[in-house]
């Protein structure tokens, strides 16, 4: 199971791997569409003071689908069972 802690960490260091993308002198083959994808993505990626506050912020899934590791989990065991669920 995955701890807030972990996912907090995992949160800022996604933010510190886009940041390096959108630096040439950091990433300096990386193709111009995926700097500037990382640069869109960042606008409106969680600050470390967003991070204090994310419970709070986040409005809720409408459509009730459940987390992404359910999803994939789900989807692994379907594929186990040959896709006959």
């Amino acid at each position: 199971m995955t701890m807030p802690s972990e996912r907090t960490r995992a949160v800022l260091n996604t933010e510190q791997f886009l940041i390096k993308l959108c630096i040439p002198s950091q990433s300096p083959r990386v193709p111009k569409a995926i700097r500037e994808e990382a640069r869109r993505l960042l606008k409106h990626y969680p600050s470390r003071y967003n991070m204090q506050y994310i419970d709070e912020s986040f409005e809720p899934l409408k459509d009730g689908r459940l987390d992404a590791l359910n999803e994939l989990s789900k989807l692994d065991q379907e594929m186990e069972n040959g896709g006959n669920n």
